[in-house]
């Protein structure tokens, strides 16, 4: 991003602003950012900042590279360490590489109590990590005395805990505090009272909070509300009132509110007396005295270090007793005297010299977004402390000894300090399958090779796919890539990266998709060969169907996903929990047909109106045109067969397509023109003279009152922008798809005012057509085609093979496929014209073409920062899963960077569902029969009911039932053979059947069972 002309690189950044807004964006494009400490946190913290796009970072550090780092910064690589090079120079290239439009330097001066720090007077923000405490301290009340203050973070972490300050300065002012859209409400009523009390729509409650501030338009009667802004109090999920409105005229009808974004000021306090009586933010609820525990420990630390010299001795009990002495007078000298954990100081104690690379992705995550609320202005800031804890990962392992925990002089000696020998060593022989390679899937590589995931030396295996190649888009996020990599397939280049983190990790990449077409390749055995599976999608669907196969299979899975500042992880484990299936989000609310056909409200709807107009002019209607000259390869022929009187399916719409088609420029430009008046003039009459003005319902009121809107015709003009783009953008899709050529001077303004200037435009006349109104009404598959028109398609079709226009050249089409991502192609050119005209004509506010590309794209917003932090998260699930941890110790997540919250929450436990007589099962329970050659259904039903005690009334195979009694012709098929019933393919060992059982009661519903896999033989074990 060039600071000087601030022009925001669109390509780069596109997912990117959609979370942080241009203003933030630009204002991050001139500040300047210092860090001290490029171990594993820091060096977390500097590639997402640099990813984020800073004007200029500098690294700074004092420390050369060691084995030890190998294992926690992914920067440095073994020749570092052998050519003894400082951290902040041995990583200062590679960072530098994630963004072209980010300066970064190296500094490797001492930074120490002697330092004149003048110096950091350049810098808007400085971040501290493996900085004493007594120096952090001096470096704060240099930055908070400063005019501006300098913003100030402090991050640490210390083998299994985490702590994260912040102090922004007295003041510090918000402009927008979640960076959630603003909400419009539409009305449906106004008392005339005080307070006056609004009432939204039915079924669309308004999501406000008591305080918030509206401003209203639109409003019928009340018309002395518009323009104006009041303070809310909520009264219920569908009405709030606004203060006295008793004078006011009486409402009729109509109008919308919509939420005013209000500053608001945070208060920070400095280091030295938030030490004292700090102001933490809490993540886990079942611990709220969690944050200050671990704060008297990290106090305790650095205490122990600054008297010793040193870090407590790994594993050792006489440092960790010292170390509680220490925190017992700590303790007494803050003002809430918070009780000590004693659990938490000697396992901080005994890990102190480690370090979770997986800790430091999330806190990096966390910290990484307070640099940008600190340069922005953008987000609410951290109020100040952060705490994370991973007892959950040491207290399984009290009974280990001291010396599982001791160094082996390997790139994995800090991650042993923290979780032993035998654990590192499961994780070495770890087969694991990970399911995408985007922003999270890059983050899990990192996080796998600095585990050592899949390094074993006879065992450990990482499988990874994704079947998309690399976009620009990519770079702002997925860190293993660089712009050489661009139109490359992302899981081999993955692959290639991560091994220049690890190259001991052993990797398999494949392009696929994992869906039921790829089961060839992603079969049960290959499941039951992974330890465990990790997602990394984009979408519930995949989710879904990747879910079902672990539960097929057994296997644990971790899901993770964001979208912008928002992120979740989830753990299911096999026996343990419930799966990913076993709740269901509620299904998004589709636009009703009518909606967008006739009754826009928003500019939501307008977009997608244009969107869908886009898919069926250029895409749909020319891929049938293809398909059906492929089916009927001559004019000639359906002529005849059109006359003989048979009915080809699709003919009518295909030929009127042949008769209207464009063989000019000129002739493109005319039918965007023409186009034009129908879309944006004749629509509008048309309605109007459907539901004139004055209309009213069978109730009396008026049919054309919010959310209806009525149009009204938009007059072509040749100088308006808006216009001008909607027929240039149309006639280059139009000549693209019908094969017609054109130069840079037919795109003139002179030739293209020419053309328009002779276009005949067809008069408007008004037709009987019923305009659909319901609003739960489908969009029909097929519109009836009449006599006149069939015989009018025979006529047009004999004209075109007459005038020699049904040639070979003339029966193809060339379907345009949408791609948001290439400004070149004029797509979203198109789709924002096209929108904002409809807009305009049913007087509705327009979008630029930013948000236009957001919503037609179906785009996810999307930053760096909660990626990192989520793949931590997910990381450290995976060393408990690896471990075989009971229930408690896995933790979901659901954090908001820009809130900031972070919570954690147990797992739900697997449900049992209880047939009968004692008979229950989970989700995770299969039974298993295997049967022989001769196995007919009754057999099967007997087996089971002899193995299980329970004889099944129902039996189904997917989606196609086997045996339902009350179905006729079922009772024959107990007799007939399960190969015979199932007909499996040649290699197929088994099949997944589903059972139910007769209720207790009759009336009742048959009571379902757990999945039964029968083999059509017995297996040789």
């Amino acid at each position: 991003m060039a600071a000087d002309s601030m022009e925001i690189d669109d390509a780069l950044y596109s997912r990117q602003r959609y979370v942080l807004g241009d203003t933030a964006m630009q204002k991050m494009a001139q500040s300047h950012v210092f860090l001290s400490g490029v171990g594993g946190l820091g060096v977390e913290i500097a590639k997402n900042i640099i990813l984020a796009g800073v004007k200029a970072l500098t690294v700074h550090d004092t420390k050369q590279c060691t084995k030890w780092d190998l294992g926690i910064n992914f920067f440095i690589h073994e020749d570092d360490i052998t050519s003894q090079r400082n951290r902040a120079e041995a990583t200062l290239h590679r960072i530098a590489e994630l963004n072209p439009y980010v300066h970064v330097a190296a500094s490797t001066v001492p930074l120490d109590e002697t330092t004149d720090l003048s110096f950091l007077k350049q810098y808007q923000c400085v971040i501290l990590t493996e900085v004493s405490l007594l120096l952090q301290k001096k470096i704060n009340e240099f930055c908070h005395a400063q005019q501006p203050p300098i913003k100030f973070i402090s991050a640490d972490v210390y083998g299994i805990c985490s702590r994260l300050f912040c102090d922004f300065g007295e003041e510090f002012e918000v402009l927008d505090t979640t960076g959630e859209e603003p909400k419009e409400i539409f009305i449906s009523n106004i008392t005339q009272s005080n307070p006056g009390i609004v009432t939204c729509l039915e079924n669309h409650p308004h999501r406000l909070e008591t305080g918030q501030f509206l401003t209203f338009r639109e409003v019928n009667g009340m018309s002395c509300l518009n323009g104006s802004t009041h303070q809310i109090t909520v009264v219920s999920p569908y009405s709030f009132s606004i203060g006295n409105t008793s004078d006011m005229e009486p409402y009729l009808h109509g109008g919308i509110a919509v939420q005013v974004k209000t500053p608001k000021t945070f208060y920070f306090e400095r280091l030295e007396k938030q030490i004292t009586n700090p102001l933490c933010l809490v993540a886990d609820f079942s611990k709220p005295q969690a944050p200050l525990q671990i704060h008297v420990a990290m106090l305790a630390l650095n205490h122990f270090e600054e008297n010793f010299g040193r870090r407590p001795n790994v594993g050792c009990l006489q440092d960790a007793e010292e170390m509680l002495k220490i925190a017992m007078s700590i303790s007494e000298t803050l003002e809430n005297k918070p009780q000590v954990n004693g659990d938490v100081v000697k396992w901080l104690s005994r890990t102190a010299q480690g370090f979770l690379a997986p800790l430091a992705a999330a806190v990096g995550g966390v910290a990484s977004q307070e640099v940008l609320k600190a340069v922005t202005g953008k987000f609410s800031p951290l109020q100040q402390w952060l705490y994370i804890d991973m007892l959950d990962i040491v207290t399984p392992l009290e009974k280990m000894g001291s010396e599982e925990f001791l160094p082996r002089g390997d790139r994995y000696d800090a991650l042993r300090a923290c979780i032993g020998d035998s654990l590192c060593q499961k994780l070495h022989d770890l087969n694991v399958f990970l399911v995408g390679c985007g922003a999270i899937g890059c983050e899990m590589l990192k996080n796998f090779a600095l585990l050592g995931v899949g390094t074993g030396q006879d065992k450990g295996l990482v499988t990874i796919t994704d079947p998309d190649l690399i976009e620009k888009s990519n770079l702002n996020r997925q860190f293993l890539f660089r712009p050489h990599h661009i139109q490359k397939p992302k899981s081999y280049t993955a692959a290639e990266a991560t091994l220049n983190i690890n190259p001991y990790l052993k990797i398999d990449s494949y392009i696929n998709k994992v869906c039921p077409a790829t089961e060839n390749t992603y079969s049960d055995e290959f499941y039951t060969k992974q330890d465990v599976i990790v997602t990394a999608l984009d979408n519930v669907e995949a989710r879904r169907y990747i879910d079902s196969r672990c539960v097929a299979n057994l296997r644990p899975l971790i899901d993770s996903g964001t979208m912008g500042t928002k992120g979740h992880t989830e753990v299911i484990v096999p026996h343990l929990t419930e799966s990913y299936n076993s709740h269901r989000d509620p299904p998004e609310e589709e636009i009703p047909f009518c909606t967008l056909k006739s009754f826009p409200a928003a500019i939501e709807h307008t977009i997608q109106w244009a969107r869908d107009k886009f898919e069926s002019s250029f895409s749909h209607k020319p891929s049938l045109f293809n398909k059906f000259w492929q089916t009927y390869p001559s004019a000639e022929e359906v002529l005849q067969r059109i006359k003989s009187g048979e009915s080809l399916e699709g003919c009518f719409h295909v030929i009127k397509t042949l008769s209207r088609r464009p063989r000019s420029w000129t002739q493109c430009v005319e039918l965007a023109r023409v186009k034009f008046e129908k879309y944006f003039s004749h629509k509008a009459l048309q309605l109007l003279h459907s539901f004139p003005l004055d209309t009213r319902l069978k109730d009396g009121s008026l049919f054309w009152q919010s959310p209806k809107r009525p149009p009204f015709p938009v007059k072509f003009e040749f100088n308006d922008p808006l216009h001008y783009g909607f027929v240039v953008s149309a006639a280059k899709l139009f000549a693209t798809v019908y094969c017609v050529p054109f130069t840079e001077k037919d795109l003139s303004e002179e030739t293209i005012f020419k053309i328009i200037s002779a276009v005949k435009v067809p008069e408007f006349r008004p037709s009987n057509k019923v305009v659909q109104t319901d609003e739960t009404a489908r969009k029909p598959d097929h519109i009836p085609v009449s006599s006149e028109d069939e015989r009018n398609a025979i006529f047009q079709l004999e004209k075109s093979i007459l005038s020699n226009e049904a040639l070979e050249n003339d029966l193809q089409m060339k379907p345009i496929s949408f791609e948001k991502d290439d400004d070149s192609n004029g797509h979203i050119d198109f789709i924002t014209a096209a929108s904002n005209l409809r807009a305009k004509m049913y007087n509705i506010e327009p979008a630029d073409r930013f948000k236009t590309k957001r919503i037609a794209g179906k785009i996810i917003p999307a930053i760096a920062t909660a990626t990192a932090a989520v793949s931590g998260l997910v990381a450290l699930e995976l060393i408990k899963v690896v471990g075989g941890y009971p229930a408690d110790a896995y933790k979901n997540c659901f954090l908001n960077l820009a809130i900031p919250i972070m919570v954690f929450t147990e797992t739900a436990e697997v449900r049992r569902t209880e047939i009968r007589n004692g008979i229950s099962f989970t989700i995770w329970d299969r039974w298993t029969i295997y049967g022989k050659e001769d196995f007919t259904l009754l057999d099967f039903i007997n087996a089971v009911r002899e193995k299980y005690g329970i004889e099944p009334t129902m039996v189904v195979q997917g989606v196609k039932m086997l045996y339902v009694p009350v179905m006729p012709g079922h009772i024959k098929r107990l007799k007939l053979t399960m190969q015979k019933l199932v007909k499996p393919s040649a290699d197929k060992k088994y099949v997944d059947l589903t059972v139910s059982f007769a209720p207790e009661t009759d009336g009742e519903e048959d009571l379902p069972g757990p999945p039964v896999r029968y083999y059509f033989v017995q297996e040789d074990n």
